[in-house]
């Protein structure tokens, strides 16, 4: 038997974005629609009500902006992975998703295949950055934007802690890493907490984003 098919919730203002999504979707035989909504508020209600594997959500929503929503879903339901799907490909606006804790952020004028990508990736529980994105990312890490500049090198992370920091961007989970480093799940548990606390990034998007700027995850 196949795998259940994963449940996704969008929450997209625009009616006919939301609707093209959802008939995309619906040609997916792993993914079934949980859920639309139409503004931020309505997102994280039936975020809360429907726990749906990945939300895909515009951040530029009536109610309650699309930062605001993030936070909100990722307080009340944190096992539901984010991916942004967004026209706004500014650094700011890049940067506080990937703070809020997005696991991916794709553009509303990428292509089908680079979308696709996006969702397949959120739902395996990796992080995904649009190629269109990708550089504004690390143009505005380099200049200090995204991090302060005494983390302009590797962040005081030590030869081991950057080796688990390229896995996690990888997309591998703590028990997985600790079986590929042959060491035990408390071990990498403590190895994430202390690249955390020295790089003041606090979830996989922005982990991944400092290891791709900084040389540690090639893209």
């Amino acid at each position: 038997m196949g795998r259940e098919a994963q449940r996704i919730l969008i929450a997209e203002d625009h009616l006919l974005h939301r609707k093209a999504l959802a008939a995309l979707l619906e040609n997916h035989d792993r993914y079934v629609i949980a859920g639309e909504a139409s503004d931020g508020l309505e997102a994280v209600k039936m975020a809360c009500d429907l726990i749906p594997d990945v939300v895909i959500l515009d951040l530029s929503m009536s109610k309650m902006n699309g930062i605001e929503a993030v936070i909100e879903i990722k307080k009340q339901c944190e096992n539901s992975r984010i991916l942004v799907l967004t026209e706004h490909d500014d650094e700011e606006m890049i940067f506080e998703a990937l703070r809020a804790g997005v696991s991916g952020y794709v553009l509303i004028n990428d292509t089908e295949d680079d979308l696709m990508n996006a969702i397949n990736a959120v739902a395996d529980g990796k992080t995904y950055l649009s190629p269109g994105i990708s550089s504004t990312v690390i143009d505005g890490y380099l200049t200090g934007r995204g991090m302060d500049q005494d983390s302009a090198t590797h962040g005081g992370l030590t030869t081991r802690e950057r080796e688990v920091l390229k896995l996690i961007a990888e997309g591998y989970k703590n028990k997985e890493i600790a079986d590929l480093l042959y060491v035990s799940e408390t071990t990498i548990r403590k190895h994430r907490a202390n690249i955390m606390e020295k790089l003041d990034l606090h979830n996989a998007s922005a982990l991944t984003a400092f290891a791709i700027t900084h040389g540690i995850l090639r893209r």
